[in-house]
């Protein structure tokens, strides 16, 4: 969503002075992104345990909880946070590659590798994170994958102009009809929205 604002607003920003701190957050989250993509089908999704954790009302530096790290991978799939981790790099390569100061194409490259290693993950193994890694139930379970692999395909459209991911974007089964808000589990407003901004993917007449 912060690379969302950059792309959009990032003219503003500048004026403000606020736009170097905005790219020190994007790239701050794209790179813990970019390190839990272990592998082409492997993204860790969760390191602690939720109970423990909200029980702990301590400094990071004191907490003493478990910290067991958690994985999706084909044999336990999540395409529902796959297509989610995405989405996000691909819209923080779309802020990185510009040639505006604070761009870094070379990095931009690196997250958009990332995020379309990810999406082909989640589109070949389908199935929901909270059922690989259960403890996630109690605290953001998912109710689908759909509006994610529609959210990332999007992004990466727009990040690489590819016609195999606007061919997903044309193709996908669910737009999510009327919606009342963008959230964390539901992400169908925000690929709308980008989609009408994008108006060119289909013809005037579509």
């Amino acid at each position: 969503m912060l690379s969302w604002v950059v792309v959009e607003h990032g003219t503003r920003l500048a004026a403000a002075g606020e736009l170097g701190h905005t790219l020190e957050a994007v790239r701050w989250g794209a790179d813990y992104l970019g390190r839990a993509h272990a592998a082409p089908e492997t993204l860790y999704v969760q390191v602690g345990d939720g109970d423990s954790d909200h029980k702990c009302w301590e400094r990071p530096e004191d907490m003493d909880t478990p910290r067991n790290s958690y994985m999706v991978n084909p044999s336990n799939p999540g395409s529902d946070v796959a297509a989610e981790t995405a989405a996000a790099l691909a819209a923080a390569a779309v802020v990185f590659s510009t040639p505006a100061p604070g761009g870094d194409r070379q990095y931009a490259s690196t997250l958009l590798a990332h995020a379309k290693q990810l999406f082909e993950f989640a589109k070949n193994h389908r199935g929901l994170y909270q059922n690989s890694v259960p403890s996630v139930r109690s605290f953001y379970s998912s109710s689908g994958d759909e509006d994610e692999l529609l959210w990332a395909a999007t992004w990466l459209y727009i990040a690489t102009g590819g016609q195999e991911y606007k061919a997903c974007i044309a193709g996908a089964s669910n737009l999510g009809g009327v919606r009342q808000a963008l959230g964390w589990d539901d992400k169908f407003v925000g690929a709308q929205a980008l989609v009408a901004k994008a108006r060119y993917i289909y013809s005037p007449t579509d």
